[in-house]
């Protein structure tokens, strides 16, 4: 499996190592609760060097991009981050991705760790016009801080002026603990965070000088675990569960990045062809009535017949409550409705609620 350039730093702080993507990761430190209620009164620092990094160059970069991304990047300003699903012909999701401009003619795309070989294949065999990929993960570390205290603690560790980042703007080459950094507001908690990326070399100094400042602030390591539940809470998308290949954007409730009025782009007429005909299935909330916590892939029932399926379940530490996520047919997924959750052959009640269940209490 691989490593992150952290792995000795999370075994000394006695980190409980778990596979995840074909890498070895922290899954929690202290303990997932205590580690997810502090990012969301104080802050917390997730190492996400699994993540995949593929720099996109060229003249026609912006119209290769264009083509491969439901999104619109067209006529988006330099120094901003963009939100996309990639989509397969039928609409099926490659991956979800983040897309950060530094100008018409370079962009740095942020892919899933588990997806990072199959996006950069699927890019490469849609390559068009006078556009280079190189995947260049190897080259980064990203740490990620988050939570309200955020903005503060990375304050003490740069001397650029933290609050003139705006939500979903990026800072292309600053100095974070003396090192050279991208930085950005952007994250996957619900919460006010920052992402960094920095050579692997400097990893564990910009990490040590993060923990540092963060001391008097409450700042703890947090692992997957904490990641998970927080962005369960906010309902933000895991690729393998809410999206993926057998499930579209639309399907996922991702209709705001999915932009059927541009120029084509690979997926378009299936996911022209869902909205008009209207879809299926759709991602929605629950909350267990019955005692039980929901599991990804546990059917779900309703007089007496499946209508769908969880795609992700879990106790929310915020709201202290049994919640899940399903992908059901679209006649039971208006709020209030009465489900059946299949737990171990028990039939357990649950009903559908809004989405998502946790809203951040910052101004983006």
């Amino acid at each position: 499996m691989k490593r992150t350039p952290l792995y000795e730093k999370h075994r000394e702080l006695g980190g409980k190592m778990i596979a995840f993507g074909g890498w070895e990761l922290p899954v929690q430190y202290t303990g997932i609760l205590e580690e997810h209620r502090q990012v969301r009164t104080a802050a917390g620092l997730f190492d996400v060097s699994h993540m995949g990094e593929i720099l996109v160059r060229g003249k026609d970069s912006e119209r290769f991009l264009q083509k491969m991304l439901t999104n619109n990047i067209s006529g988006v300003k330099d120094h901003r981050v963009v939100y996309s699903p990639m989509c397969y012909p039928d609409g099926g999701v490659v991956d979800d991705l983040l897309v950060y401009k530094y100008s018409d003619r370079e962009y740095f795309v942020v892919v899933n760790a588990g997806n990072t070989d199959k996006s950069f294949d699927w890019l490469r065999q849609n390559l068009e016009g006078e556009t280079t990929i190189e995947n260049v993960s190897s080259n980064y570390a990203q740490l990620a801080l988050q939570g309200p205290k955020s903005g503060q603690i990375l304050q003490k560790c740069t001397d650029f002026p933290i609050e003139e980042i705006q939500f979903f703007h990026f800072i292309p080459d600053t100095e974070i603990c003396g090192k050279k950094a991208i930085v950005s507001k952007t994250g996957y908690t619900g919460e006010e965070g920052f992402e960094i990326y920095m050579k692997v070399e400097d990893a564990t100094v910009v990490w040590d000088g993060l923990m540092l400042a963060g001391r008097e602030e409450g700042l703890v390591p947090a692992g997957l675990g904490a990641r998970d539940t927080l962005r369960f809470e906010a309902a933000l998308p895991l690729y393998g569960q809410e999206i993926s290949e057998d499930i579209s954007p639309l399907e996922a409730g991702l209709e705001k990045f999915v932009k059927l009025g541009k120029e084509d782009f690979i997926g378009k007429d299936a996911l022209l062809q869902q909205q008009n005909q209207g879809v299926k299935r759709k991602l929605t909330g629950f909350e267990m009535l019955d005692r039980g916590v929901p599991r990804s892939h546990y059917e779900v029932h309703a007089n007496g017949k499946k209508i769908g399926f969880v795609t992700s379940g879990s106790f929310s530490p915020s709201l202290n409550k049994n919640l899940g996520l399903a992908l059901l047919d679209v006649d039971y997924q208006k709020e209030g409705t009465t489900i059946d959750i299949i737990i171990r052959n028990k039939v357990l009640k649950a009903k559908t609620v809004k989405i998502p269940f946790y809203t951040k209490k910052y101004k983006a």
